[in-house]
């Protein structure tokens, strides 16, 4: 527990920087529509567009897709209900959370983690999208943060998920497993 302690002082320091000064709910209206990115709904335009127009790779990158998130949401889901770590709002009231979180707990980050194993699929795909990918990833992570549904550790924890079961998902498909 004294390995904790000091991660949950910094994600509380770092929360209440983020959401009590007077820009936060300019930073959360922005916040909010980048979130808005990592619904999902990208991801399926995203793949169908791979799929309808690139020849060669497309038809891999949406069964690399479809396995990492088959193996992604699971963990997240086993993780997210075994730490039941409450939200920022929950451990200090006078944090403002600016939208409602679709569930109860934090860690891990569903949206960053979900954001980061589509960059990495992409990247690996088409690395000439890899910049942009993970600067919209690492955005899609502040978000959560600026509005106040989640700590630092949640996104990180959110991102190494995502990346993690990127790279399994891609390694299993190039050896045919």
């Amino acid at each position: 527990m004294r390995v904790v302690q000091p991660i949950v002082k910094l994600d509380l320091i770092l929360s209440s920087f983020c959401l009590q000064h007077r820009y936060s709910h300019s930073i959360a209206r922005v916040s909010r529509a980048v979130s808005h990115t990592g619904d999902g709904h990208l991801y399926v335009m995203f793949a169908i567009l791979a799929w309808m127009l690139d020849t060669s790779d497309g038809h891999a990158f949406v069964m690399v897709g479809l396995l990492a998130f088959t193996i992604e949401l699971p963990l997240y889901w086993v993780l997210k209900n075994s730490f039941q770590r409450r939200r920022p709002q929950e451990f200090s009231p006078p944090l403002p959370a600016f939208i409602t979180p679709s569930d109860r707990y934090s860690l891990p980050s569903g949206h960053t983690a979900a954001a980061f194993l589509m960059a990495t699929i992409i990247g690996h795909f088409y690395p000439d999208l890899s910049l942009v990918m993970l600067t919209w990833a690492l955005t899609i992570g502040g978000s959560r943060i600026f509005l106040g549904v989640h700590f630092l550790s949640d996104v990180v924890i959110g991102a190494l998920l995502g990346n993690t079961c990127a790279l399994i998902a891609i390694l299993l498909m190039e050896n045919g497993v």
